[in-house]
């Protein structure tokens, strides 16, 4: 029994996922954050911790391994039972556990449990199809401003002669303010205009449309009926192949998956604007899980579920 793939299809729906008798695998929402070493940004996911103290038996993983497996509950918690035991026999003697995608587990010299995440997977499902990129440092220069006295820079000598024309010099500043000033006016009336002729010119439109459309007759000649036999894919559980901010990529996937067999199509867009190709869409719950299992071992191991009412 491969007791980790089961607690890591678990991850991805739950917070908490306890193995009786041994501990729990524990999930956090991280935020996204950028690596200032290194200029990567990576995107929101969960955080995985172990803790040993929680070993009470939820039924969770029980109730999961006997819906996959078509196995009583009872032979299901025996099963994880066999598979503790051998678990422990393992750390006593000194040996690493391994689960994989989700960490490393070890016993440290005083005999407690020590846990390493792998990272290997991003369990929130939210984040689907965002994956870490790195993006060149951004320099910036700072310009450092030097003053210096104007009369260092630009002598300036003042004599008689110049002094009478101070006035003129007077005059001819007050025309360039003025002009200036009168500059800025004709621009914002000529924008101003120009706004005003675009909304005119626009309302003229919609109301000649809106007329013609009023005007406009249509004949509408009666045709046989056709009868077209449909399959309406239904049911609120999903497989997800993947998500796409490109439409034009999600409409390849799709005609790709529909040439391999599947009744691929796309369900809408998720509230980070990325469009969302699933493999197909189950009414069961169990029969969706089997898919799932099937699609991951033969065709996707990046497929997951999604439990979604669509409008």
């Amino acid at each position: 029994m491969q007791l980790e793939t089961y607690i890591s299809d678990l991850l991805y729906r739950y917070e908490c996922v306890t193995i009786p008798e041994f501990g729990a695998f524990l999930t956090q929402r991280k935020s996204a954050y950028i690596d200032d070493s290194t200029n990567t940004f990576s995107a929101p996911s969960k955080s995985l911790s172990f803790n040993e103290q929680i070993q009470k038996n939820d039924g969770l993983l029980a109730h999961y391994i006997a819906d996959i497996e078509k196995i009583p509950f009872e032979e299901a918690n025996k099963k994880i039972a066999k598979r503790v035991k051998i678990l422990k026999s393992f750390l006593t003697q000194g040996e690493t556990l391994t689960f994989k995608n989700i960490g490393e587990i070890a016993l440290n010299n005083e005999g407690k449990i020590l846990f390493e995440p792998t990272y290997h997977l991003n369990y929130l499902t939210d984040s689907f199809g965002l994956s870490q990129f790195v993006s060149p440092s951004v320099n910036r220069e700072v310009y450092k401003k030097e003053v210096e006295a104007l009369e260092k820079v630009v002598p300036i000598a003042i004599t008689t002669e110049k002094r009478k024309s101070k006035s003129y010099l007077k005059y001819a500043a007050v025309a360039l303010i003025a002009l200036t000033l009168g500059g800025f006016a004709v621009s914002n009336y000529y924008v101003n205009d120009v706004k005003t002729h675009n909304q005119l010119a626009q309302e003229e439109a919609a109301q000649e449309l809106e007329n013609k459309i009023q005007q406009a007759t249509f004949s509408l000649n009666p045709l046989p009926a056709i009868n077209l036999k449909v399959t309406k894919q239904t049911g609120k559980y999903h497989i997800v192949a993947g998500a796409f901010r490109v439409e034009e990529n999600c409409i390849k996937k799709i005609k790709q998956l529909k040439a391999e067999g599947f009744k691929a199509r796309k369900i809408g867009v998720n509230k980070y604007g990325l469009h969302e190709v699933v493999y197909g869409s189950y009414e069961d719950r169990l029969e969706a899980l089997k898919a799932l299992r099937a699609i991951k071992n033969t065709h996707n191991r990046n497929a997951w579920l999604l439990v979604k009412k669509l409008d």
